[in-house]
């Protein structure tokens, strides 16, 4: 015995012919809905669907509109002129003068002197030189011990008259020491005493005069005294 024989309902009907049974009155059932009336029903239930459609339909859109343009700015305050000043008065001459009015002289006013421009102080001068140093002038001199002048002897005719005096003698001396030239400078009084002193100064020698420790030729002053004891 088969397995499907098994399980095969009672009274002799397979399984397999009930679905396909059942199948088959379902077609059935569905073709008669159809054709009875339900295709309207389901037609009006579809319409509104679609209106519903149209209906729930998103918006357009919102437009926007621009925002107003600004206020213009309020527009400056013309600046005030300024006020006019009052004209000045005018003087009128008087063609009728008072009889006893003094009358003046008007007398022009001098110039105003130029402006001078400023004068720049002059330069300072330029400090002089300093002046050179004097030279160092040594005179000549006869008291040497070494030199061994003699004293001028005294004239005994003069002693007898009793003449005396001093004489002062102008010596011109070499650059040697020797006496050039002998003059009376200062005389004594008496002509023999002047000449004994002049012969007796022409033999004598000197220390030479010096200038900046050159010996030079120069004027002396040499005086002798004549004194009775």
């Amino acid at each position: 015995m088969s397995h499907p024989d098994r399980f095969a309902p009672p009274g002799g009907v397979s399984r397999n012919a009930v679905i396909v049974g059942s199948v088959v009155a379902l077609h059935v059932a569905g073709i008669w809905a159809l054709q009875s009336g339900l295709v309207r029903k389901a037609a009006e239930v579809i319409v509104p669907a679609e209106l519903l459609s149209e209906f729930i339909a998103p918006p357009a859109p919102p437009k926007v509109t621009p925002p107003p343009p600004a206020p213009p700015p309020p527009p400056k305050p013309a600046p005030k002129a300024a006020p006019r000043p009052a004209p000045m008065p005018v003087a009128i001459a008087d063609p009728m003068p008072a009889p006893n009015a003094p009358t003046g002289i008007t007398t022009p006013q001098p110039p105003a002197p130029p402006i001078e421009a400023p004068v720049a102080p002059p330069a300072p001068a330029p400090a002089p030189p300093a002046p050179p140093a004097p030279p160092k002038i040594e005179l000549p001199s006869s008291d040497a011990a070494y030199l061994n002048n003699p004293k001028p002897s005294y004239p005994a005719i003069s002693k007898r008259m009793g003449e005396q005096g001093k004489v002062v003698l102008r010596v011109l001396i070499g650059t040697d020491g020797v006496p050039q030239k002998v003059e009376v400078n200062k005389s004594s009084g008496f002509d023999r005493l002047d000449r004994q002193a002049q012969d007796a100064v022409m033999r004598w020698r000197f220390v030479p005069g010096k200038r900046n420790g050159v010996p030079e030729a120069m004027w002396n002053l040499v005086p002798v005294n004549f004194v009775l004891e």
